[in-house]
């Protein structure tokens, strides 16, 4: 690195200190030819996410309006909040991976689409509503039908099942008279087992 005082190329690193907030790195470097010291930081690079608007305006990747957008999608839904966390930092990743850091709102959209119509038909369809602004009817509509057939064929699927008629909690169940059963005789005085048995006497 150039010597800010005698312009000299050559120098040597005496002392590195990482900032407190992790993102830069301090070096004190001494010149080879005056022997002077003048520090250094190195940073890393970063290109943001760049969203293209409709009417062609830029403005950078948001997450929380990501998030803002998914939690009223899902709002009344079964769809816990660490999930659709979950979903915002993996989409997030993709598009930290692509060669190029500017996205349309369309495909941003479309990507979110996608993650939601495998995690919540409902919400899939009202964020559906509100990115393509209803000027996507046939998909919209496709996407709706979709929802009501399936929601029809399990509301027939339940009302198929027989139903088991209610118990009484007050009327035991009869229970048959067998016809080899006897009758019991009853016992005339406390302490008798049976009755007793009057017999005949043949003349």
């Amino acid at each position: 690195m150039r010597c800010p005082f005698c312009g000299h190329l050559e120098d040597k690193v005496v002392d590195s200190r990482e900032s407190r907030e992790g993102d830069s790195i301090r070096r004190r470097r001494e010149c080879l030819s005056c022997a002077r010291r003048f520090t250094s930081y190195e940073r890393v690079e970063e290109v943001p996410l760049v969203i293209l608007k409709k009417d062609g305006r830029r403005e950078p990747f948001d997450r929380q309006k990501v998030m803002k957008g998914l939690l009223l999608a899902c709002q009344k839904r079964p769809v816990s909040l660490a999930r659709i966390e979950q979903l915002v930092g993996d989409l997030q990743a993709r598009l930290m991976e692509r060669p190029d850091r500017e996205i349309r709102s369309r495909e941003l959209g479309e990507l979110i689409m996608d993650e939601l119509k495998g995690l919540d038909q409902v919400a899939y369809v009202r964020f559906a509503s509100v990115y393509r602004d209803f000027k996507d009817l046939p998909d919209f509509v496709k996407a709706l039908e979709g929802l009501m057939h399936k929601e029809a064929a399990t509301g027939r699927a339940a009302s198929a099942a027989p139903i088991p008629a209610p118990a009484s909690p007050s009327a035991p169940p009869a229970l048959e008279p067998s016809k080899s059963a006897k009758p019991m005789p009853q016992a005339l005085f406390p302490g008798e087992a049976e009755a007793p048995v009057l017999r005949t006497r043949k003349k």
